[in-house]
This record gives structure tokens, C-alpha cells and sequence, in this order.
């Protein structure tokens, strides 16, 4: 891996790990690098660029370890917000073959059984990274060639100058002799200023909330909000599907606010959705905004999500 270091500290925590700060006027944050030796998240079920474990707007925290127990190779031992890519060419791949995994590299199937997205998988070609930070931004590059699949996968994480904005920006290469079919989503895991779900966590959607099953009557969709009807103990989550949204990029945009923290985010998308699906438990609220790409040999697919950071008035 290949990581140019002008302007950011490049350091090893506690646990020995890379990590690359960068900030602007408003906003510093905790970058987790990929390292297929070192680096603190080494599953197969995420990109492995991008990953923030702290990210800091007005004295509000917005992301940190939500799981209890750390392991690098457990499947979600991550801190938000992380991306995943459904796997690419995994029913051609005979067993002991490689299927795709973007952003992590090419993996192999061990038998005849469907993906188990909680299983980690042994990565048999990591592909190659680069790493390219500044002071308030960073551009990870990610290529693999494997098994007639080859990509070239960019993603930019900027801060925008003079406004408490983060842009992820994606740009994903075929390069390789086949059609790269797939959907994409970003599960977030929010855990504004460490305060637990409930009541005073309010997630705003831009049409009519229809949750898929019964929610146990932990919570409930209330117009445009997913409210909650009391705090969630340990153990116990919010899981759904949600219906209502357009065709247009439109319905791409969420706000997730702790009105006991006073801190909010609003997350935007330029595409649009093909799944909305929403996770919860007592430590992180993660609406999973989902989209389809479909790149064939010798093109180009690009798309940006916009997180705005805000504060919500003194009660």
C-alpha cells in the first residue's frame, strides 16, 4: 500500500492500528486506513476504505465502537459510516474458487452453501490499495483482477471548506472482460455523544415511513419520522424494511438527530434508492440506503453522498 503523508499525523493507537486525522473549520476526524496486516477492520463484509472511528462537529461526537467486543476479522467490527458491495461473480465460483468483494478483494468460496454476509471469508488476492491524504481530505484507490472481474474502485472523503459538510464521493472502473452487477448501501452506525436509543432519537425521512413488519412495539413510523417508544435494553433491536420512496434521487435524504445530545445530521445521495432498510440497537441507529450499479467492460459509474453536520437549539 502506497500512502503519501504531507500534511496529516499518521499514527499507531493502543490496539496497533493505523489511523490519519483530518479536519477543517468545523469538523476533525479519525480516518481507519486499509492495512491487510494492521488495520483495524480486516472482514469481508465491508470496503475497507473510508471507515471513520470518530468524527467531531460543535463538541458532539458522531461515530465510535458501538459493538463490545473488538476483533478485526469479526464482520462488523467497524465504525461508521462503512459501505458494503454485494458480492460479484460468487454463484459462477466453484468451491475453493474466488468470488469478488469490492473494495476488499477477491475471495474464496469454501463449499457449495449461499453467501453468509456474517461469515468472514478467507481473502485469497487483496488487490491494491493507495492511499493519498491532505490536511481535510482522503483518496483511497482500490484495483483487483480476478477471474475475468477487474476494477479500479476511487473514493474521495472531503470536508467542505467553510461548512460543517462531508462529501463521500465514488467512482467505480470496469476494467475487466465482465459486467460488474451489483447494489451498494452505506449502514452509517451513528452513536451521537454515546447516548442510547430511544425517545429522544428521531429519524427523519423525506416520504411517509411504511415499515414491512411489526416492530414490536419499540417504535413506529409517525408521518416522515421513525419514532421510538422507549429506550431499547441491551438486546433488544429495531429491524425493517421501509416503503414510500420515489424513483429520484430525491428520496435519497435522511436526518438522524438525538434531541438529548442536541446534535443532528442530514445525509444526502445522488441516486436513487432501490432498498431503504433500518437497524437499530440500544448503542447505533443505522438507516441502510441502498443502490444499484451496473457497470459494464470499459465503463464508468460515479455517485456522492453528503453528510451535513447541525446542532438543534437549547430545550
Amino acid at each position: 500500500m502506497r500512502a503519501l503523508v504531507p500534511f496529516f499525523a499518521l499514527t499507531l493507537a493502543a490496539a496497533d492500528f493505523p489511523t490519519l486525522e483530518i479536519a477543517s473549520e468545523h469538523i476533525r476526524a479519525t480516518i481507519l486506513p486499509p492495512d491487510p496486516a494492521k488495520g483495524y477492520y480486516q472482514g469481508t463484509r465491508f470496503d475497507w476504505s473510508g471507515a471513520i472511528l470518530s468524527l467531531r462537529y460543535a463538541g458532539h461526537e458522531y461515530f465510535g465502537q458501538w459493538f463490545e467486543k473488538y476483533d478485526p476479522r469479526t464482520h462488523d467490527a467497524i465504525a461508521g459510516p462503512v459501505e458494503e458491495f454485494r458480492s460479484v461473480g460468487f454463484e459462477e465460483a466453484e468451491p475453493g474458487g474466488t468470488f469478488v468483494r469490492v473494495g476488499i478483494g477477491a475471495v474464496r468460496r469454501p463449499d457449495t452453501r449461499p453467501y453468509q454476509t456474517f461469515k468472514t471469508y478467507e481473502i485469497a488476492d487483496y488487490g491494491k490499495w493507495s492511499v493519498t491524504p491532505s490536511s481535510s481530505s482522503v483518496e483511497f484507490v482500490h484495483t483487483l483482477a480476478a477471474n475475468g472481474y477487474s476494477y479500479r474502485y476511487t473514493k474521495l472523503l472531503r470536508f467542505v471548506p467553510g461548512k460543517p459538510e462531508m462529501v463521500i464521493e465514488h467512482t467505480l472502473q470496469n476494467t475487466g472482460a465482465k459486467g460488474i452487477h451489483t447494489t451498494q448501501y452505506n449502514h452509517n452506525f451513528f452513536v451521537i455523544d454515546g447516548q442510547p436509543t430511544g425517545p429522544e432519537s428521531v429519524i427523519r425521512f423525506p416520504f411517509d415511513v411504511r415499515p414491512d413488519r411489526d416492530l414490536k412495539g419499540l417504535a413506529r413510523g409517525e408521518g416522515q419520522e421513525l419514532r421510538y417508544t422507549r429506550e431499547l435494553a441491551k438486546g433488544e433491536s429495531v429491524y425493517t424494511e421501509l416503503a414510500g420512496f420515489g424513483p429520484t434521487a430525491d428520496s435519497y435524504d435522511f436526518a438522524i438527530e438525538n434531541r438529548a445530545a442536541r446534535a443532528g445530521v442530514r445525509i444526502t445521495g445522488d441516486r436513487p434508492l432501490s432498498k431503504v432498510v433500518y437497524w437499530s440497537i440500544r448503542t447505533t441507529t443505522c438507516p441502510e440506503p441502498y443502490i444499484q450499479l451496473d457497470v459494464e467492460p470499459g465503463q464508468q459509474t460515479r455517485w456522492r453522498y453528503t453528510y451535513t453536520f447541525y446542532t438543534l437549539p437549547p430545550k
